[in-house]
């Protein structure tokens, strides 16, 4: 008799099934009851700080927020470098930004929160940087969960998402709309992410395209986009293994495409001495370029990144590669044809900074590319 494990592995239908019961909800209800009256609410606030992929996510909830108050103001807080990721999105009003080390910017931001008037602010981050900016609103509501370090600077205070939600296990997202349905916002259908292609990163990702040899992107050439990095070494893939993927895909009739950034330069370098597929390396992308790339791609293929969760968010298929990772937590949140592979190891999840049980992290290097493979035909068969 097949594993569980090998019974999930082969049946697409039951890899999804979770997701899919949770996201077709065709009347979502709030959490909980409102914890003011919405109909005074004209200006709301939502602070999400840090990294590329934890702005994708934040996604839905901005969906949720739009949706319950289609003529209000909403805004978003963000760090400056990754702001561009929500360029021309419908789901808000403003993009504030931060600069990540400048107290003396800091403040004079503080002072335009304040002086826009907030009625509501959400602190979907928790951080400290993110709850002194919160207080400095001076929004009547303000949003938290209690277990925040300064929770106190709210004065709406939500319980553990696990008890909003009454679940055992949360991905990133739902933790995320447990804050915004606590108070009362419909967010049961768990919304997926979602970020927009505009014609100004269409056309400049189609000019660098053809610069590196590749067709027009209109011309309608097949390819498969790679992005073969990742932050820590516990994430990142073996390159060579990359390399076998690259011919793969180009054997199924795709152009490989890879994704970096400038100072990763070496690893597509070692990529296409490794692979006897011609490979197109783009190295200069904005994340607007990003996502409109990713939105015309037959398929995603990567490490867990925030570059992943761009792919995701912008319709691709994706095949995603997890090693430390939580994948319950961080899998793509996404209802497009997409599939995690991982080496399953007593240790994981983890930190991620460094692999504590072996001399290399073995959860990610262990990952064979025919797994990779065999996921990438089911992802572009159900495509």
């Amino acid at each position: 008799m097949n594993s569980l494990r090998e019974i999930i592995e082969s049946s697409p239908s039951v890899r999804h099934l979770a997701f899919a019961n949770e996201s077709t909800n065709d009347q979502p209800q709030p959490l909980a009851p409102a914890r003011w009256d919405w109909a005074r609410v004209e200006r709301v606030l939502v602070i999400r700080l840090r990294s590329i992929g934890d702005t994708v996510l934040t996604t839905p909830s901005l969906f949720a927020l739009r949706r319950f108050l289609p003529q209000a103001q909403i805004d978003i807080l963000l760090e400056d470098w990754v702001a561009p990721v929500l360029d021309g999105s419908d789901l808000i009003d403003r993009v504030i930004t931060v600069p990540r080390d400048s107290k003396k910017a800091r403040a004079g931001i503080a002072r335009e929160l304040r002086a826009t008037r907030y009625d509501v602010v959400y602190n979907l981050h928790g951080g400290t940087t993110a709850t002194l900016l919160t207080r400095a609103t001076g929004a009547r509501h303000r949003v938290g969960f209690e277990h925040y370090q300064y929770a106190r600077l709210h004065n709406h205070l939500a319980p553990s998402p696990l008890a909003i939600w009454q679940r055992p296990v949360l991905h990133s997202v739902e933790q995320q709309l447990a804050l915004v349905g606590w108070t009362g916002v419909p967010v049961t259908d768990r919304p997926a992410t979602r970020l927009a292609v505009t014609a100004k990163a269409m056309a400049s990702v189609g000019q660098k395209l053809c610069a590196a040899g590749f067709a027009r992107l209109d011309a309608g050439q097949p390819f498969a986009l790679m992005h073969p990095t990742a932050a820590f070494d516990t994430k990142q893939w073996a390159t060579e293994k990359f390399a076998g993927v690259a011919e793969e895909v180009t054997a199924r009739g795709l152009t490989p495409i890879a994704l970096v950034t400038p100072n990763e330069t070496k690893v597509v370098d070692l990529l296409a001495k490794q692979s006897s597929a011609p490979l197109v390396v783009l190295s200069d992308l904005t994340l607007p370029e990003v996502a409109a790339l990713a939105s015309r791609a037959r398929v995603f293929i990567g490490n867990d990144s925030g570059i992943a969760h761009i792919g995701a968010a912008a319709g691709a298929p994706c095949v995603v590669i997890f090693g430390s990772s939580n994948v319950a937590h961080w899998r793509p949140w996404t209802l497009r044809p997409n599939e995690v592979v991982r080496e399953e190891m007593p240790c994981q999840p983890c930190h991620g900074y460094f692999c504590a049980e072996f001399e290399k992290p073995e959860c990610i290097l262990r990952v064979p590319v025919g797994r990779v493979v065999a996921a990438i035909d089911r992802v572009l068969r159900q495509r």
